[in-house]
C-alpha cells in the first residue's frame, strides 16, 4: 500500500473510531439518563415568554428587582430544566404542549413535574398580573364567583386562606372543575390543578398566586398576607375571563 493510500485509510478508520462510540452512546440507556447529553441531541421545545411589561410596572405591589429575578432567573431555570427533562424522557413527552404535558405527568416524573409545572404556572402568572388589564371581574366571571362562593368578598376570603395557609412553597388557585363550577384550592411546590394524576382536585386554572418566597420576600419579607392583599389589587381580570371562557368550552 502506498503511503498516501495508507494515510487516507488510516484517517478514515480513525474517524470511524471516534464516531462509533458517539453512535453507541446515542443509542444507549446511559444517554437517556444524562440530561447534558440528551440536551445536546434533542431540540429545545420550550422557551421563556417575554414578560411583556417593565419590571417596575406593578410597583408598589411588586418591586422591580423581584420581578426581574423571578422572571429572568427563576422562570428561565424552569424552562432550561424542563427541556432537559423532556429530552431525558426519550420521546415520551415530545410534541406535547405545556398544558398537555402537565395533564400527562405522573408522580414518578419528578423533574417534569417540578419544571413543567414551574413553566406553566409562571407563564400564566405574568398575564394574571399584567398591568393595564381589567381590575374588576367581568360580569360573567362575577356571576360565576357569586354562584360558587356567595359573594366576591367570600371568594377573596377563601382564596386568601388557601394562599396564606399553604405550608412552605406552593400556589393558590381558582379553577373550573369537571362540573363547570369554580373552586379554590392550593398545591405544593409547582403542582397545579391540570395535573390530574397528582392533585386531589383536578381542574382548569383561571387564576393563580405564587406563594413561593422568591415571589415576594425581597419586598414583604415574612409578611405573606400583605403580599396576598397586594396581589388582589393587581389581578388582570381580563386574563381570568379569557381562561374562564376556554375552560367552559
Amino acid at each position: 500500500m502506498k503511503k498516501r493510500e495508507f494515510l487516507k485509510t488510516a484517517g478514515i478508520l480513525g474517524a470511524g473510531a471516534l464516531v462509533s462510540p458517539m453512535l453507541a452512546c446515542t443509542n444507549s440507556k446511559a444517554v437517556a439518563t444524562s440530561a447534558a447529553a440528551a440536551e445536546a441531541i434533542s431540540p429545545v421545545a420550550f422557551t421563556l415568554p417575554a414578560l411583556g411589561y417593565a419590571n417596575n410596572a406593578l410597583e408598589p405591589a411588586l418591586d422591580a428587582m423581584t420581578m426581574e429575578i423571578h422572571h429572568d432567573k427563576h422562570h428561565q431555570a424552569y424552562v432550561t430544566n424542563l427541556n432537559k427533562a423532556v429530552a431525558v424522557a426519550s420521546g415520551k413527552y415530545d410534541g406535547k404542549s405545556i398544558t398537555e404535558l402537565c395533564a400527562a405527568i405522573g408522580k414518578e416524573d419528578a423533574a417534569l413535574r417540578n419544571n413543567g409545572g414551574g413553566h406553566y404556572n409562571h407563564s400564566c402568572f405574568w398575564n394574571w398580573i399584567k398591568p393595564g388589564g381589567a381590575k374588576e371581574p367581568t360580569p360573567e366571571v362575577a356571576i360565576a364567583i357569586q354562584s360558587a362562593f356567595g359573594s366576591m368578598d367570600d371568594f377573596k376570603k377563601q382564596f386568601t386562606e388557601a394562599a396564606k395557609t399553604r405550608f412552605g412553597s406552593g400556589w393558590a388557585w381558582l379553577s373550573v372543575g369537571s362540573d363547570k363550577q369554580l373552586f379554590v384550592s392550593s398545591t405544593p411546590n409547582q403542582d397545579n390543578p391540570l395535573m390530574g394524576n397528582i392533585v386531589d382536585k383536578p381542574g382548569i386554572p383561571v387564576l393563580g398566586l405564587d406563594v413561593w418566597e422568591h415571589a415576594y420576600y425581597l419586598h414583604y419579607q415574612n409578611k405573606r398576607p400583605d403580599y396576598i392583599a397586594a396581589f388582589m389589587g393587581i389581578i388582570n381580570w381580563a386574563e381570568v375571563q379569557k381562561m374562564y371562557t376556554e375552560a367552559m368550552k
